[in-house]
C-alpha cells in the first residue's frame, strides 16, 4: 500500500465497537492531519536539502514506515501523539540549521551550509532526517490507529478516506496559491491543538515554536513558494575580460536555477541565446514558441530578433512573476506576447498551432544537479524521442527546431541523437563556452533538408534517446546507481529493525507473506500511476494531486462495494485483477496522446484505477478475516516499503514493466495465501 493509502487499509486493530459522533470527526481529522503532514514534509525537506533531490521516496518511505510504526504500537501505553510536535520541531530544527546548498559544479566545495559554512554529509544529514520523519508520522499513526479501533472495519477505512481527500485537498490548494511553509505550519499547529496532542504546559511552547520558527523562513525577503520550489533570488556580478555584468540570479530548492540579464548582457557573456536566428529568415519569426520561457531571457530575445508572435510557455508561475517584476527588458508585458502556464509537453499536444520556429529554451534549468542523479523530473518528458517527435508535428513548412542548454558531452550526442533519428539528418551543432564539464550548446535542425547557414554540424558519437517509458536522460546507460542501492539498502534494515522492535519476532509474520506482497505490488500499482498521469496531462502539481485524489477515491469505491455487495469467491476477484492489469499493460499510454482531453482523460482513469479498484477489493477481504491484525499489518508495511524500492527498476526497464512485477507479486500473493482462499467460503 502507499504512504497515503496503507493506514487506511488496515481494516481494524479492534472491531465491533460502536463511536459517538465526535469520534467520528476525530478519524477524519487525524486522518487529514496525516496526510497534509506527509506531503508537507516531502516537499519542505527538499526545498532546504538538495540531498534530497538525488533520492526519490525518500521522505515518502520514512513517513510510511513511521505510520506503520504507529499502528504497531496502538496498544503501547506511550502516547507518541503529544509527543509528535516536540518531534516535529526537532526536524525542522535541524533542517533550517544544517540546511544543503548547491553552489559549484565541481571541486571539493560544491554544497554549503548555513552562512556559507561546511555542510553536513549525506550520510550523516539523510539518516537524522529519516529518523526525525519517521518520529513525527509514528505519532500521528499511533493516535490514528487508536481511533480506527472504536469502528467497525468498513467505517474507519471510509471516515479515513474521508480524511486523506480532505488532506490532499488543502495542502494543494495552499501550494497552488504559492503560500509560504507558515501556513502549512498553522494548519498542522491548529489540527495538533484540536485533536489533542497539546494538553500539557510544555506541550505549548513546542507548538508555538513550530509556527514561529517557519514565520520566520517564511518572511526571508529573499524566497518565494511556487508550487514546485523554494525559489530564492539574489544579485549577482559577473566580471568577463574586466568588464562587470549585473544580474539577478535565481535558485530552486537551493540548486543555481537561471539568471535574469538585459539583452546587452547576454549579447557580451551568454551569446548562444542569439545562434539559432542565424539560420532562420525574417518570415520564419511569424510565430514562436519558446518552451521553458521561464523569467523571460528567451523571449526577450525573440522580440529583439524581430518577433512578431510568441508564444511562452512556462511551468512555474512564480518565475513567471519573477519575470514580470525584474526581466529588464519587460518581454512579458509585450502585447506581442502570449503567456501559458502549462506544462511544455502538455501544451504541444493540446495546441493545434503550427510555428515557423520551435525553441526548447533551455528547459531543464535544474541540470547542475539532475545531471548527477536520475529522477524524473518537470521537464524530463520534453526531452524524449517521442516529444520531439511532437514538436515536429507542429512546425509549419520551412520550419526550424531548436534546443540548447549546458550539456555534458554524453548527454550532447543522444539529443544529438535523437534529432538525428526525428529528423533524418544530422543537426547543426554551436558550441559555447565550458562550465564544469558542461559545454554551452545550440542544437538546430531544419524541418526538411540541412540547416542553412550552418558551419558545424554534429559528428559525435551515437548515443540512444530515451523513450517515454524511461525518461531518464541523464543515467548514460539503463543502470541504478550505486548510491540508490546504499540508501535503499539501509531503508529496508532500518525498516527490518524497527518493525521488529514494534511487532516482535518476524516470523509471526510468516502466514502473511501474501500481505507482504500485496503492500508491495500495491505502491508500484500507485507510483505507475502517477507517472503515466504526468505523461498524458503534465508534470504538475495538479495532475499529481488529481492521482492521489483518484486513488482514494477508487479505494473509496471497494469499501462502499464490499460493504453493499456479496463478494465473489477470492479466485474471482484475483483473476479480475489480474486482467485489468493485463489490459493496463497491453494499451500503451502513449497510443493515448492522440486522443481528445475528455477522452483521454476517461481512457487514462479506466486503466489506471480499473486495477487499483480490485487490488483493494482483494486486500479487504483478506484482510478481514486476519488472526492478528498487527502482524497482518507490520506484514504489509514491509511490503509497501520494498514496493518503494523495486520503483528503482524503472531505472533499467522503463515503467511499463512495473506492471509485470506488480501481476507477478499479486499472483504469488495468490498461490502463498491458498491455504486461507481454501478456507473462505463460498462467497465472501
Amino acid at each position: 500500500m502507499s504512504t497515503d493509502i496503507a493506514p487506511m487499509a488496515e481494516e481494524a486493530l479492534a472491531p465491533g465497537r460502536g463511536a459517538e459522533e465526535p469520534s467520528r470527526w476525530r478519524m477524519v481529522g487525524l486522518s487529514m492531519l496525516m496526510l497534509f503532514v506527509e506531503l508537507a514534509l516531502i516537499r519542505w525537506t527538499a526545498a532546504n536539502n538538495v540531498h534530497l533531490a538525488t533520492i526519490t521516496n525518500f521522505v515518502l518511505l520514512a513517513s510510511f514506515l513511521g505510520i506503520g510504526l504507529g499502528f504497531l504500537l496502538a496498544q503501547r501505553p506511550v502516547d507518541l501523539f503529544r509527543l509528535a510536535p516536540l518531534s516535529l520541531i526537532a526536524l525542522i530544527g535541524f533542517v533550517l540549521v544544517f540546511p544543503v546548498r548547491l553552489v559549484a559544479l565541481h571541486g571539493s566545495h560544491e554544497f554549503v551550509g548555513l552562512s556559507g559554512r561546511n555542510p553536513l554529509s549525506q550520510v550523516v544529514s539523510l539518516p537524522v532526517i529519516f529518523l526525525l520523519v519517521v518520529l513525527v508520522m509514528a505519532g500521528i499513526g499511533q493516535a490514528t490507529a487508536r481511533v480506527f479501533a472504536q469502528f467497525t472495519p468498513l467505517d474507519a477505512y471510509r471516515l479515513d478516506i474521508a480524511g486523506s481527500i480532505a488532506g490532499i485537498v488543502l495542502f494543494s490548494v495552499l501550494s497552488l496559491a504559492g503560500l509560504p511553509p507558515i501556513a502549512w505550519g498553522s494548519v498542522v499547529a491548529a489540527l495538533f491543538v484540536a485533536l489533542g496532542a497539546v494538553r500539557r504546559w510544555w506541550q505549548w511552547p513546542v507548538i508555538a515554536a513550530v509556527v514561529v520558527v517557519l514565520l520566520f523562513e517564511s518572511l526571508s525577503a529573499v524566497d518565494v513558494w511556487s508550487p514546485y520550489y523554494k525559489i530564492t533570488t539574489g544579485h549577482v556580478t559577473t566580471t568577463v575580460l574586466g568588464d562587470r555584468y549585473h544580474g539577478l540570479a535565481v535558485w530552486g530548492n537551493n540548486i543555481p536555477y537561471q539568471t535574469i540579464y538585459s539583452l546587452h548582457t547576454l549579447h557580451r557573456i551568454e551569446s548562444f541565446y542569439f545562434f539559432p536566428y542565424r539560420h532562420v529568415a525574417q518570415a520564419s519569426l511569424s510565430n514562436v514558441l519558446v518552451i521553458g520561457a521561464g523569467t523571460g531571457n528567451d523571449v526577450g530575445v525573440a522580440l529583439s530578433e524581430g518577433a512578431r508572435h510568441v508564444d511562452a510557455v512556462e511551468i512555474d508561475p512564480q518565475l513567471v512573476q519573477l519575470g514580470k517584476e525584474y526581466n529588464p527588458e519587460h518581454a512579458y508585458q509585450s502585447p506581442r506576447v502570449s503567456l501559458h502556464v502549462a506544462d511544455g509537453r502538455a501544451f504541444l499536444q493540446d495546441t493545434g498551432n503550427q510555428y515557423p520556429l520551435i525553441l526548447y529554451a533551455l528547459p531543464d534549468s535544474l541540470t547542475a544537479l539532475t545531471g548527477q542523479s536520475a529522477p524524473v523530473g518537470l521537464e524530463n518528458y520534453l526531452l524524449t524521442v517521442q516529444a520531439v517527435q511532437e514538436a515536429r508535428q507542429h512546425l509549419a513548412p520551412g520550419g526550424t527546431f531548436v534546443m540548447y542548454n549546458y550539456y555534458q558531452p554524453f548527454l550532447l550526442d543522444r539529443y544529438a541523437t535523437t534529432l538525428d533519428q526525428v529528423f533524418g539528418s544530422r543537426p547543426c551543432v554551436e558550441v559555447g563556452n565550458v562550465l564544469a564539464g558542461r559545454r554551452q550548446a545550440v542544437l538546430t535542425e531544419a524541418l526538411h533538408g540541412t540547416t542553412p547557414h550552418c558551419s558545424t554540424f554534429w559528428t559525435g558519437k551515437t548515443k540512444a534517446p530515451v523513450p517515454d517509458d524511461r525518461p531518464f536522460p541523464y543515467l548514460p546507460v539503463p543502470s541504478i546507481p550505486n548510491f540508490y542501492l546504499l540508501v535503499v539498502g539501509l531503508i529496508l534494515a532500518a525498516s527490518l529493525g524497527l518493525v521488529r522492535g514494534a511487532a516482535g519476532p518476524l516470523r509471526k509474520m510468516a502466514g502473511y507473506f501474501d500481505l507482504f506482497l500485496m503492500g508491495a505490488a500495491f505502491l508500484l500499482l500507485e507510483s505507475k500511476n502517477i507517472v503515466q498521469f504526468a505523461l498524458l496531462f503534465g508534470t504538475t502539481w495538479y495532475v499529481n494531486s488529481l492521482v492521489f485524489a483518484g486513488v482514494l477515491l477508487s479505494v473509496y469505491a471497494a469499501v462502499e462495494t464490499a460493504r453493499h455487495v456479496r463478494l465473489p469467491r477470492p479466485r474471482l476477484l484475483y483473476l479480475a485483477l489480474l486482467v485489468t492489469l493485463a489490459i493496463s499493460f497491453a494499451v500503451a499510454p502513449s497510443s493515448l496522446l492522440g486522443l481528445p482531453v475528455v477522452l483521454r482523460f476517461l481512457a487514462a482513469t479506466a486503466l489506471a484505477f480499473g486495477p487499483i479498484y480490485f487490488a483493494n477489493l482483494v486486500f479487504a477481504q483478506r484482510f478481514k478475516d486476519t488472526s492478528s491484525s498487527t502482524t497482518a499489518f507490520g506484514a504489509n508495511l514491509l511490503g509497501a516499503i520494498v514496493g518503494g524500492v523495486l520503483e528503482y527498476l524503472s531505472l533499467i526497464t522503463g515503467f511499463r514493466f512495473l506492471l509485470v512485477v506488480v501481476g507477478v507479486l499479486y499472483g504469488l500473493a495468490f498461490f502463498l495465501g491458498r491455504r486461507w482462499l481454501r478456507a473462505a467460503p463460498e462467497a465472501r
